[in-house]
């Protein structure tokens, strides 16, 4: 059983782009609206969006580039400021003005902008290991893989690559979670190989130059005040500093709650039981409005 429906819309400058749509109840509650991080698409959020359809409509887009959705001509609009005006013609579309985000690392910056630009579309959010400062660390590792291509011959091999490369991510995870993660990431090419499922100029804007500069994103965090809010870090993550995350929980304020994901890095799966457990905790707090 899927559980889900596959869609499309078009984005604004003509992209046919994919979402899993999953039915939810018929109380009114607002939508969850999944958005994956940089290398990812819409099947990252499977365990999540499987324990909550049917008491929540779950919307889990594929963003531009991304597995079922179109590459885009022009690698420079892999940018979050381009999926920003994606999802707002995908919201239109639906005709959703208000919904609880759950934005993973790229997906959490995409948040920040929606909170900036558009704060009453927030009935919750969950940040995902990130925020307005971003370690090193975790962005030259980031840097390192991001449009790297690989072919595997199959998914077998496909999921020892990824233990490989992030067993000090997940030191946990056996051979069948690496083999779900490698469903989630790879793609069966026409020719019989296993290869990752994103375009591989998405990693051009990184590179360009000044391509990480950006604008001051602390400010930000003062549009998620008296909104639901879930801080999400992994125990182990390279990305998100644990000050970081404390200073994120004070300028948010009594609306937030920072769980930390023990024994994770970057990026909890959103399976693990303290991140279940916080997700259940924020959209409780979303239903009592």
């Amino acid at each position: 059983m899927t559980g889900y429906s596959d869609a499309y819309w078009w984005s604004p400058d003509g992209l046919r782009l994919h979402y899993r749509d999953y039915a939810g109840g018929e109380d009114g509650r607002p939508p969850v609206l999944c958005l994956p991080g940089l290398t990812r698409n819409a099947r990252d959020f499977e365990p999540l969006a499987q324990r909550l359809a049917g008491e929540w409509r779950v919307i889990c887009p594929d963003m531009r580039g991304r597995a079922e959705s179109a590459y885009a001509k022009d690698p420079m609009s892999y940018v979050p400021l381009t999926y920003l005006q994606d999802i707002g013609r995908l919201l239109a579309d639906l005709a959703i003005t208000r919904f609880v985000a759950v934005g993973t690392s790229l997906g959490g910056i995409i948040t920040m902008l929606i909170a900036a630009t558009h704060r009453e579309w927030l009935a919750g959010a969950v940040l995902n290991d990130v925020g307005p400062t971003l370690d090193e660390a975790g962005l030259d590792r980031i840097r390192g893989y991001v449009g790297v291509g690989q072919s595997h011959p199959s998914w077998v091999h496909a999921a020892r690559a990824l233990e490989e490369a992030n067993g000090d991510v997940y030191p946990a995870y056996g051979l069948e979670q690496w083999l779900a993660m490698a469903k989630r990431l790879y793609r069966l090419n026409s020719g019989g190989r296993i290869v990752l499922d994103y375009d591989m100029r998405i990693a051009e804007p990184l590179r360009a130059p000044g391509g990480e500069a950006g604008v001051d994103m602390w400010p930000v965090m003062a549009a998620f005040q008296d909104i639901p809010t879930l801080l999400l870090r992994g125990g182990r993550s390279d990305l998100l500093s644990a000050p970081t995350a404390e200073r994120m929980a004070r300028e948010v304020g009594a609306s937030a709650e920072l769980v930390t994901v023990p024994d994770v890095g970057h990026a909890p799966a959103l399976d693990e039981p303290a991140a279940v457990a916080g997700i259940d905790r924020l959209l409780e707090r979303v239903l009592r409005g």
